[in-house]
């Protein structure tokens, strides 16, 4: 069996680093899956007493994850699924859902199998079960943590009603490569943020009682590194020092263990050459040892099986090597199925390995109940009263209102006035399936509405909305079926472009304001999605160039996945709105705010490049030894480009309103504090427009001399106020040495004495300084 080496000084810093993260301090700790002593010793008692009783092919058995083979995104479906669960060869189901399907088939286990040990029904409950939230880069626009919380309480109701007790979220990881399509399903560029909402989603899936039967088991995912795959390329390779693992992008995956997550699930990449489903180091070393996991871990469909194409062997060995690095169920592949029990005969495993990973198993389903009622989560009469509530509707209504960030607003082109006429153009403008986002795979899309058919209820006749198609979404063909796939269809229409081109510009001259709906479909971000050229589409600018000539005043609405280079758009159109994919109520959402009834108050939490070349770009990057000179575009032999400036299109934090912020200077407590002490960080904002408003007004810190060089800034806070016209409020930080803190070069967590900068202001860019001392 090939043997997988991580070089020994390696493991030494490794096993050295505190259990502790940069993140951890302001993360809800209180476990939502604490288990009293006592009933630990139940459940093992428990535990003890079936384990007993199994076989090696029954232990085995339990650490099967096939598909129930509906609403699956990977290529495989498990087959003669029946059979097995009756032989006891299942522990688990994922993509089966409804009430009825999941009783029927629990039933199988219950009453069939030898044991009656009950199965655990998975599913990927992104944003949402049924009625869908804003993708999760959208929801992380937001900065209200208790909303994003009640997102993910609304979607364990529901998914819990229709039979599920898993969700395979939530998607923590950290991006900063825009090109990579999964950057929709997660937080975005930010090490603290991104903490803060991992946390926040495991509260709102698991509650205070996992037992409940409306929660959820939390799968936090992808462990680990996942959203820094090299070129942005879904499934590629990723290399980082461990340094920047520690400081960077581990802290938001410990952040939802903190909260109690009860499982994780494995990445497809390779770390540091290392593919994370048989990395002993990652899955047992780091997440068990380190800090203190004590729940189940899954791989990501097939995962094993594609160790083989990674070069670690055949299926036998990289089963085995996946053992024993810590994995306990493997997801439809079935490798533990039909090569553990030879491996284990062969001496390549234990059975202490086996037993291990069963345990893990029972454990999760006795944490879920299921042993006092396999058929908790079946319940015809919660599904039809709680799915689809009204005042869930009515929520996601609010959140995607929440969600959308205005980026440009020249001249007050937006609110519109609710008279007059409207002309609504773009491939975007009626496509209710693409609303939703990508990752709903439980969304009813035929009954979902478009921005079209939105705006027309919300409005009635108080405006005459006039529409065309104007383009396709995509000049090429095969292309476009790329992009709309999974019922996403966008239907094409055959004639020329210049056609199409006309036709929308004579609905345009008709109207008061454009509103051109335009960017990615639902389906051109999420798995598998990466792209090399993140503009809008070549043929919708030719569109949206040609509704400019007309002289009409017009409103960019655009959809996106990720943070797309608008840089064209931003110089050229007056009004531009990112609205992401809102969910289930986009249309009405998207409606509220282009017609004032809501003003919007979202902050992109990835920065949009000028153009792919500044790829990857984030605002807590290092500085070098030769940094441009302030106020400069280029010099020459500075660290620069010849053909851009260094500055991003829009910073991270960024987001306008209808109103505008003002902020004062920056309050200090004292200049100098201690550990053990605090500072107190403030500053007076007013809202100096004429409408009422929310704004995220964000602290940020810098360590000004490092024992090894630090970012330029890093969030450590931030709060989201509203704040009437003319009214104005102090908003006050507090920071500790804690916040202070980072991974030094042996690895270890401290806050080093000497100078810093504290920068407060409404996005990373446009802020307030002041400088401090730690002692």
């Amino acid at each position: 069996m090939n043997k997988l080496i991580i070089p020994s000084m390696a493991i030494a810093l490794m096993m050295a680093v505190p259990c502790t993260t940069q993140a951890q301090r302001k993360v809800d700790k209180k476990p939502t899956l604490a288990i009293k002593p006592t009933d630990k010793s139940k459940m093992k008692a428990f535990i003890d007493e079936l384990m007993a009783k199994m076989t090696v092919d029954e232990k085995i058995g339990q650490l099967n994850l096939p598909t129930g083979g509906e609403a699956t995104t990977g290529s495989a479906v498990s087959t003669d699924l029946e059979s097995k669960i009756k032989a006891g060869q299942v522990g688990g189901v994922f993509s089966l859902t409804t009430p009825d399907r999941v009783r029927k088939t629990q039933e199988l286990a219950v009453n069939h199998s030898r044991l009656k040990i009950p199965l655990i029904f998975g599913q990927d409950v992104i944003h949402g079960y049924k009625t869908l939230f804003p993708i999760p880069l959208g929801l992380s626009a937001t900065w209200d943590l208790a909303l994003i919380e009640k997102t993910a309480r609304i979607a364990a109701t529901e998914a819990s009603a229709d039979g599920l007790n898993w969700a395979y979220s939530p998607m923590v990881d950290i991006s900063r490569d825009p090109r990579w399509g999964r950057i929709s399903e997660g937080s975005g560029e930010d090490t603290y943020l991104g903490s803060q909402i991992a946390a926040a989603m495991v509260r709102g899936l698991q509650g205070n009682d996992l037992a409940a039967n409306n929660t959820l088991m939390a799968c936090v995912k992808h462990f680990a590194l996942y959203g820094a795959a090299e070129a942005g390329r879904d499934y590629n390779t990723t290399d980082m020092s461990l340094h920047r693992m520690y400081n960077d992008y581990l802290p938001p995956y410990k952040a939802a263990v903190d909260a109690g997550a009860g499982s994780i699930m494995t990445s497809f990449n390779d770390i540091n050459g290392v593919p994370a489903t048989a990395n002993h180091w990652l899955l047992t070393d780091v997440l068990r040892k380190q800090w203190g996991f004590k729940g189940m871990v899954a791989t990501d469909y097939t995962a094993i099986n594609e160790l083989i194409d990674h070069g670690l062997g055949d299926l036998q060995q990289v089963s085995a090597l996946s053992l024993k690095a810590g994995v306990d169920m493997d997801m439809v592949g079935e490798g533990f199925l039909t090569t553990l029990k030879k491996s284990l005969q062969e001496g390549k495993v234990s059975e202490a390995d086996i037993d291990r990973a069963c345990r893990n198993v029972l454990e999760a389903k006795y944490k879920l109940g299921l042993f006092d009622d396999p058929y908790k989560y079946c319940s015809e009469e919660r599904a039809k009263k709680e799915i689809l509530a009204k005042e869930h509707l009515d929520f996601a209504r609010e959140v995607a209102a929440q969600s959308f960030v205005l980026l440009k607003n020249e001249n007050n082109v937006l609110p519109l006035k609710k008279s007059g006429t409207v002309a609504l153009i773009g491939p975007l403008a009626n496509t209710g399936s693409n609303m939703p986002g990508t990752w709903s795979v439980n969304a009813d899309l035929k009954n979902t509405q478009s921005l079209l058919e939105g705006m027309q209820e919300v409005l009635g006749s108080n405006v005459k909305i006039l529409h065309s198609l104007g383009s396709n979404l995509l000049e090429d063909a095969a292309y476009q079926e790329r992009a709309t796939m999974f019922g996403r269809e966008i239907p094409r229409d055959n004639r020329s472009e210049e056609a199409l081109i006309q036709e929308a510009v004579k609905t345009a001259q008709q109207a008061d304001v454009v509103v051109a709906a335009l960017g990615e479909s639902s389906e051109m971000s999420g798995e598998s999605s990466s792209r090399t050229d993140l503009n809008i589409p070549a043929v919708q600018q030719r569109l949206l160039a040609a509704l400019l000539k007309t002289g009409k005043p017009v409103v960019l609405v655009v959809f996106a996945g990720r943070p797309l280079t608008l840089t064209w758009e931003q110089a050229h159109v007056p009004a531009i709105l990112n609205v992401w994919f809102g969910g289930t109520q986009a249309a009405k959402a998207i409606t509220d705010v282009l017609f004032g009834d809501v003003n919007p108050s979202g902050k992109i939490t990835a920065t949009f490049p000028k153009n792919v070349g500044q790829i990857p770009i984030y605002y807590s990057h290092k500085n070098t030894g030769r940094p441009l000179a302030e106020g400069k575009w280029f010099q020459k032999f500075r660290s620069n480009y010849l053909d851009v400036d260094n500055e991003p299109l829009y910073p991270f934090g960024y987001g306008l309103s209808y109103t505008s912020f003002a902020y004062s200077d920056i309050k200090l407590s004292k200049n100098a504090f201690s550990a053990g002490d605090s500072l107190a960080v403030s500053v007076t904002v007013t809202n100096t427009g004429k409408m009422a408003g929310k704004e995220v007004v964000q602290l940020y810190t810098q360590d000004l001399v490092g024992s090894i060089t630090r970012p330029v800034k890093e969030l450590k806070a931030f709060q989201k106020i509203e704040l009437k016209a003319g009214e104005s409020k102090q908003v006050v930080f507090h920071l500790s040495a804690e916040d202070l803190k980072f991974y030094n070069a042996d690895l270890q967590y401290v806050a080093e004495p000497g100078d810093f900068k504290a920068f407060v202001g409404g996005n990373s860019r446009d802020v307030k300084e002041a400088q401090f001392k730690l002692q």
